[in-house]
């Protein structure tokens, strides 16, 4: 095995006040200015994540998980937009970092898997190529060094003849290989972040499977964190260790994943869960979808976001859902909901009617 040079990145001093988290998200706000006013994509996220641990970020398309996903890469960096918060990555702050430091990390520390491979691979360049190229941005090693672990990481993300398929272009790969290379490129350096934006999109469910597998047995062989983004919450049971439930550009719910799947307590999660189908219910069992469309991020509803699509804002008093915005508060010591319904109602409401046969 090539192994991967200690490459000195010329960012700054790691701080001592940093967040102990590997990388960690603190009120996180992206706002787009536009000539229709400002799109608020991302509106006070935080979280954090731990090495060798799965984060997913779940929500309808539009809730901010992708813009959450592209600013911590440091990808708005001379756009217009306005980013405030801080974003920590073992010990070094990347909102205030200038664009040369984050370029300097993305790729070698950390990296991301976009959605669509076809479009992220550049069409005229040979596959192996690009990878190969990608290591030697960030490592001083030869061309023929590069491409033999170009050719390691080919074959160790199941691409098959790796030597032959080396010198193919991106169309001549299927849509499960062309991810499966996008794989290959974003873990050539060993990086101990890496982010997959809807890896499993546009797949058959057997390619995804493979996928999957692959994301968990790279994150064993290099210890890394993941966060991965999805509307798919099969995906996230089968790969995640905690969740952050999205909408409207905010966190609504956070917690481990069993208590997402067995223990929800804020009702846009509820509907999630009961917009897909599950082997714990009677196939019988009509899908029930979320009435009503995904708030404007321009105009974001005032009190609680989910406010106009929620059927149980009747069990607060007064109209506490449409003026008081909720806090995101603990109902356990890892589970956080934003929600203004009691705690203990929204036990009763779960049990009793939302999912009466768990």
């Amino acid at each position: 095995m090539v192994s991967v040079s200690a490459e000195a990145v010329s960012v700054e001093t790691v701080n001592e006040d940093a967040p102990k988290s590997f990388l960690s998200v603190r009120d996180l706000r992206v706002h787009f200015p536009t000539g229709d006013g400002l799109v608020k994509s991302v509106d006070g996220l935080t979280f954090d994540v731990e090495r060798g641990k799965v984060l997913g970020i779940v929500g309808e398309s539009g809730s901010g998980k992708s813009v959450t996903s592209q600013a911590i890469m440091g990808l708005h960096k001379g756009s217009k937009a306005q980013i405030s918060g801080e974003i920590w990555f073992d010990g070094h702050e990347l909102v205030a970092a200038r664009e040369e430091e984050i370029r300097q990390l993305r790729g070698s520390q950390m990296a991301m898997i976009f959605q669509d491979p076809l479009s992220s691979l550049h069409p005229f360049y040979k596959v192996g190529v690009q990878i190969t190229e990608a290591y030697r941005v960030h490592n001083d090693v030869s061309k023929a060094v590069a491409k033999r672990r170009t050719l390691e990481m080919l074959s160790l993300v199941g691409i098959p003849s790796p030597d032959r398929r080396y010198d193919d272009y991106p169309h001549q790969f299927s849509g499960g290989m062309r991810q499966r290379a996008m794989i290959a490129m974003a873990l050539v350096c060993n990086p101990s972040l890496l982010i997959a934006d809807e890896p499993t999109t546009a797949l058959d469910v057997t390619v995804q499977a493979q996928i999957l597998e692959l994301l968990k047995q790279m994150q064993r062989e290099f210890n890394s964190a993941i966060i991965l983004i999805t509307h798919d919450l099969g995906v996230v049971a089968e790969t995640c260790d905690d969740v952050v439930v999205m909408y409207g550009g905010q966190c609504v719910e956070k917690g481990p994943v069993g208590d997402l799947f067995y223990r929800p307590e804020m009702p846009y999660a509820w509907g999630l869960l009961g917009s897909m189908p599950r082997m714990d219910r009677d196939r019988q069992d009509r899908l029930r979808p979320i009435a009503g469309q995904p708030p404007s991020l321009i105009r974001v509803p005032s009190g609680c976001v989910f406010n106009p699509r929620c059927v149980y804002k009747d069990r607060v008093e007064g109209d506490r859902c449409t003026t008081e915005h909720p806090d995101l508060l603990p109902t356990s010591s890892d589970h956080l909901v934003r929600c203004h319904i009691e705690p203990d109602e929204r036990r009763t409401i779960f049990r009793d009617e939302v999912f009466p046969t768990l």
